[in-house]
């Protein structure tokens, strides 16, 4: 008898999951976003498969959009608070922005970070 918990240090999720529908990476490639802009704000996510933990504060969590299966690295984010559901086996939470990849740096992190070309979302259109 045992259970599975999953430990990330990157929250990756869609916009259905609560990815911040304020962030655009075709706008932030137009105007780039700032961290200052997000300061205050607190941002929940849902039903991410599978029970997690992530990095707990001061320690920093990546933050990625999942677009169509693809990643982007916009940034780091401290997990501010994590809800398990034991009986759908999905994780929900609390996060803050605290910082905000520049356009020329959202490329540059998942070649650092990641290195999967299968995930590898290209700011080209």
């Amino acid at each position: 008898m045992g259970s599975y918990i999953e430990i990330n240090d990157t929250l990756q999720i869609t916009k259905e999951q609560g990815f911040p529908k304020e962030l655009d990476w075709k706008k932030h490639l137009k105007v780039p976003y700032t961290t200052e802009q997000f300061t205050d704000k607190i941002f929940e996510f849902k039903d991410k498969p599978s029970i997690r933990n992530y990095q707990m504060p001061p320690v920093r969590n990546f933050l990625v959009e999942n677009i169509d299966g693809k990643w982007l690295y916009w940034g780091q984010v401290h997990i501010l608070e994590v809800n398990h559901d034991y009986i759908n086996k999905t994780t929900s939470g609390k996060f803050k922005i605290i910082y905000i990849n520049k356009p020329e740096e959202m490329e540059m992190a998942h070649n650092l970070i990641d290195r999967n070309k299968d995930t590898f979302f290209s700011l080209e259109e």
